[in-house]
């Protein structure tokens, strides 16, 4: 087969490069080893997505937007809700770690139907239950890729093979470890972070967990509880089960109780008879698994892996036995007992798997491609884990001009049993930049996960959903680009000229490069204000977020703009947005021109 794109993995970054690139007119053959598509925003159980402040304005890509507004209608016309429901940014759930919450079979279905289009006009090939056998190379260029599926193997040759598997699965197969990618923390003296350690740690890889839907059914509670897993008390020594990590205040009391951290159906939102109890997702410290890595040198071989993975379900059934009959209570049972909710009932249908956990694990660290450039800690962090001053209180992390996208999150590091202890500090809203999606040495080769150029540490903030889908959906836009203009992403990346036309056509796709929380994407002057920013036009104030479109622009910085690209002072008299949308104007012209 051949195509422009190969897309390895339907992960939410393969989903969202299927999606752009297939809109933009590519031919893409998307596969996938499990069943469904979407990654941790389905099968990996995270339908509670870790976003932004802004993620209801611009803090986000337009088709992330519309994949957020089609699961809010998902349910608005499928239930009736009651009369107390928030209709304004619907949360079925009400779960307070994220503004949108959804059952994992939801979030299949609309991602399917977002695809459809793309697969009846032929433009996309999605194949379900295929693994990647080898990969061919040709110098240092990845030539074509060899599939099994169900039905038998063959070899795909693609103009671009984009690397969606949230491990990273391609990079062992196209190129050397340490010389093309990395797996765990790098050493203090390669990245300069203040926080690494002092020698390179490839066991520091953050765990990774099944989460698993339990509704509360006291109806019912002479069956919920389930059987203790095999090696329990291995585990619960092992795992520490507990309640309260991080933000949380209580498992049912206190502003940010344990049930409604990921639940993802909150009955008091629903009049309808189908939704009788709440279902929360399970997905904590205490079933974050400890006991081993799957990517590395030491997972050791694919047994090995299999029996990781296989002890890792077995803790999270191990964590609802400890919830249903150890765990302490906040109030006594009507029977006077005082440990264990046997109210608890597992709700294995929402996955379809036989012990009730999602299909895939939740990965929250990759294989990660050594890029062009590193995205490192104290370009992101406000203070490093000591408390000194890195970004400070400035509005924005460090400005990134090759930037194909935006995200925030803080840089969340779990224990991973190893050593390595529970990090959590603040970063500020950053950009997503090129150079850290374009490996040293591999061409024809993109990530389009959290494979892509962060640290061990970074990768902390850039591996949440809207970040992932944001990597994956510029992925698939460069690769179309690319494959239209007859450039390859390095050039893209070295030639000014080149990169700026290509943030132009991510710009006009709904993709931010540049962080203005009160310039929407459908506001008239978005392209002007975000390719201005990127060219290093100075119009963002150091202490906020803010454009301030409405206000007049004094003539010394409106000279200011012009100065910094080189353009001719003239007069001008307007609000700021005119003054954008008046200097764009000359330089798009010249740009598209070019």
């Amino acid at each position: 087969m051949e195509v422009d794109i190969l897309i390895v993995g339907a992960s939410t970054g393969g989903v969202a490069a299927a999606l752009a690139a297939s809109e933009v007119g590519a031919a893409v053959l998307l596969v996938e080893e499990g069943s469904w598509p979407g990654g941790q925003l389905t099968s990996q159980g995270v339908c509670t997505p870790d976003e932004n402040n802004w993620i209801e304005g611009m803090g986000c890509t337009e088709r992330y937007a519309a994949f957020r507004q089609k699961i809010r209608f998902w349910y608005t016309s499928t239930y009736s809700l009651s009369d107390t429901a928030s209709l304004a940014n619907f949360n079925p759930g009400s779960c307070w770690v994220s503004r949108l919450s959804f059952e994992p079979q939801v979030g299949v279905n609309v991602l399917t139907a977002m695809m459809q289009p793309f697969i009846d006009s032929s433009k996309l090939k999605v194949i379900y239950h295929a693994r990647v056998l080898s990969c061919e190379m040709r110098d240092r260029s990845l030539e074509s890729v060899e599939i099994e599926t169900e039905s038998g193997r063959f070899r795909v040759t693609a103009r671009y093979t984009l690397d969606a598997t949230d491990t990273g699965a391609l990079l062992p197969l196209c190129g050397s470890e340490d010389v093309d990618w990395v797996v765990g923390a790098e050493s203090r003296e390669v990245t300069g972070e203040p926080d690494a350690p002092p020698s390179a740690r490839k066991d520091w890889v953050q765990p990774f967990t099944f989460p698993f839907a339990i509704e509360w059914s006291p109806e019912t509670i002479s069956t919920n509880r389930i059987s203790a897993p095999p090696f329990y008390a291995e585990l619960k020594a092992k795992q520490n089960y507990h309640i309260l990590h991080g933000a949380i205040t209580g498992i049912f009391q206190g502003a940010m109780p344990w049930w409604a951290y990921r639940r993802i159906l909150a009955s008091s939102n629903f009049a309808d008879a189908r939704i009788p109890a709440d279902v929360a997702m399970i997905n904590t410290a205490g079933n974050d698994y400890y006991g081993g890595n799957i990517i590395g040198s030491l997972a050791k071989d694919d047994h090995s892996v299999q029996t990781t993975l296989q002890r890792a379900r077995e803790a999270s059934l191990g964590y609802l036995y400890w919830l249903q009959n150890e765990c302490e209570r906040e109030t006594p049972a009507k029977d006077g007992s005082t440990k264990g909710y046997p109210e608890f009932r597992l709700r294995s249908d929402l996955f379809g798997t036989v012990d009730g956990c999602s299909p895939q694990p939740y990965i929250r660290e990759s294989r990660r491609i050594v890029p062009v450039a590193r995205i490192l800690e104290q370009q992101i962090v406000v203070k490093d884990f000591s408390g000194a001053t890195c970004r400070g209180e400035r509005a924005r992390a460090s400005f990134m001009a090759d930037s194909i996208g935006i995200g925030h999150y803080a840089l969340d590091i779990h224990p991973n049993g190893h050593g390595e202890p529970n990090h959590y500090v603040p970063t500020q809203p950053f950009q997503i930049p090129l150079g850290a999606l374009i490996p040293n040495h591999l061409e024809c080769y993109l990530p389009a996960c959290k494979n892509l150029g962060t640290t061990h540490l970074t990768n902390g903030a850039y591996r949440l959903h809207p970040i992932e889908w944001n990597v994956g959906e510029s992925a698939g836009l460069l690769a179309a680009w690319c494959v239209k203009h007859g450039l390859t992403p390095r050039e893209v990346l070295l030639n000014q000229n080149a990169l700026r036309k290509f943030q132009l056509h991510l710009v006009r796709q709904g993709v931010p490069v540049y962080w203005f929380e009160d310039v929407m994407r459908d506001d008239p002057a978005f392209e002007a204000v975000q390719i201005l920013a990127v060219m290093g036009v100075p119009m963002a104030h150091d202490n906020d977020l803010l454009f301030r479109a409405n206000d007049e622009i004094p003539a010394v910085e409106w000279r200011a703009w012009l100065n910094s690209v080189q353009v001719n002072y003239f007069e001008f008299t307007g609000t700021r947005s005119q003054a954008a949308r008046k200097l764009w104007a000359i330089i798009c012209t010249d740009l598209e021109q070019s």
